[in-house]
């Protein structure tokens, strides 16, 4: 049995300040993971992982240095400690080398009411091997199917705790569990694959193992027989699949990391339209059962619902402590943070605005042009937003869907394509990033 983490943290703190460390900071996680691979009726693989990782942050005016182990003695976190301090004392300075505000703290720690932690224990692994091998099933069962390629179910716990010399100590846990099958038709050259995988927090909100066999199977059979659609420009229809992706660019770019580095192509756009009016793109920290929900930061600041993108127009960067104070402004309690390096910005849980029309009438208004279900590669440039992937879809013509097609590219702007998008009403509701499919005009086209 693991020591407690909070004990952990703690002694890290001990042994920071014992050192002569001037601001410390210290974070334990302790993760147990468990998956089974099953292929052809068999079981192909099976892991299971666990164990503790420590990291500690230490402060020397506006100098910092982290180290971390897997470790847990006494002598080891003495020997910590003094190497962090050690190594703080020759690093350059950073003027964003800081702790928050005590004052600024967060007091409201208590995560269970986020649902973050399912009650129900680890699932054995004949439940989870008998459901890779159901969704197997089910996706052979469906005509035109030649093989499955791997069905897979897993189940993971990680448990985090943080404190901070300025006084902040608190923690959480998270379960994850998943189910996916990827499934293969054809032969040869004209192989088409395609998948279905689901994740939940709480292992009781997933499909059935039926319903994600079926559906990769479903997916697969409607991509046989695919060909290269025509070269030119026009209108592309982001599937929900992929069209949290384009939004992931815009995030990306609002990122303080990118912004202080003036390495973003929405660079003094603060105040600017980036999406169409009525469209606004909010963080949720609060929502129950999301992956991404937290009450607090990782540097223990509060977190709260406000929007990166009201009404189309972009209203704040992504920033922590260190990012914040190089733009002269206030974190937005986006820091994030792992046992082997300092706090950086990222954003959690999002949701954009959905539309009113489902995403077969937007496949209707479209007329002709290129539904996407699938994106391979990426050539973005982070400073011009130029952006050109490969994809896989559905050719779309007079507005009703003709063949499927592979093997072609799709190029545009990113702030030209996010000014113009149409939202479909479609997302998911239990995604991190709740984004519907959206239909973008005239993105240039390569294919036959």
């Amino acid at each position: 049995m693991h020591e407690p983490l909070d004990r952990l943290t703690h002694a890290l703190l001990d042994a920071a300040r014992t050192a002569g460390a001037e601001a410390a900071d210290a974070i334990a996680v302790d993760g147990t993971s468990l998956a089974i691979d099953v292929r052809a009726g068999a079981l192909e693989q099976a892991e299971r992982a666990e164990g503790v990782d420590v990291g500690l942050r230490v402060m020397m005016g506006r100098r910092q240095a982290c180290v971390s182990s897997s470790e847990t003695s006494a002598a080891t976190f003495a020997e910590m400690a003094e190497r962090a301090v050690a190594m703080a004392r020759e690093a350059p300075e950073d003027p964003g080398v800081m702790q928050a505000d005590p004052a600024l703290l967060a007091t409201d720690t208590d995560m269970s009411r986020l649902e973050m932690d399912d009650p129900a224990p680890e699932p054995d692994p004949t439940a989870l091997e008998e459901a890779a091998r159901a969704a197997e099933a089910a996706a052979l069962s469906v005509s035109g199917i030649s093989t499955v390629e791997s069905a897979s179910a897993a189940y993971g716990r990680r448990r985090v705790h943080l404190a901070t010399s300025g006084g902040f100590s608190a923690g959480w846990t998270r379960t994850d569990s998943s189910l996916s099958c990827i499934a293969i038709t054809g032969e040869g050259t004209g192989m088409e694959r395609d998948y279905c995988g689901e994740g939940r927090v709480w292992r009781t909100d997933l499909p059935s193992p039926d319903w994600v066999g079926r559906t990769a199977a479903e997916r697969t059979v409607a991509r046989a027989g695919a060909r290269k659609p025509p070269t030119g420009r026009y209108p592309v229809l982001f599937d929900e699949r992929v069209a949290g992706g384009l939004i992931g660019h815009l995030v990306a770019a609002v990122n303080g990391t990118a912004i202080v580095r003036g390495a973003s192509w929405l660079s003094g756009a603060l105040g600017d339209e980036v999406l169409p009016k009525g469209l606004s793109l909010v963080e949720e920290p609060h929502r129950p059962r999301a992956s991404a929900s937290r009450l607090f930061d990782g540097e223990g600041l509060p977190t709260e619902t406000r929007p990166l993108v009201e009404d189309g127009t972009l209203v704040r960067w992504v920033l922590d402590l260190s990012t914040a104070a190089k733009l002269g402004l206030d974190s937005t309690a986006n820091a994030a943070r792992g046992t082997s390096s300092p706090p950086s910005p990222s954003a959690g849980n999002l949701r954009l605005t959905q539309g009113e029309r489902s995403r077969e009438a937007l496949v209707a208004e479209m007329g002709t042009g290129l539904l996407v279900t699938s994106l391979i590669g990426a050539t973005i440039n982070p400073t011009t937003g130029d952006y050109s992937r490969g994809a896989s879809g559905f050719w779309v013509e007079n507005g009703e869907i003709a063949y499927p097609v592979n093997e072609c590219t799709i190029a545009g702007n990113l702030r030209e394509m996010l000014r113009t998008v149409v939202p479909a009403n479609d997302a998911r509701p239990h995604l991190a990033r709740v984004v519907p499919s959206l239909l973008v005009e005239g993105l240039t086209l390569a294919g036959a």
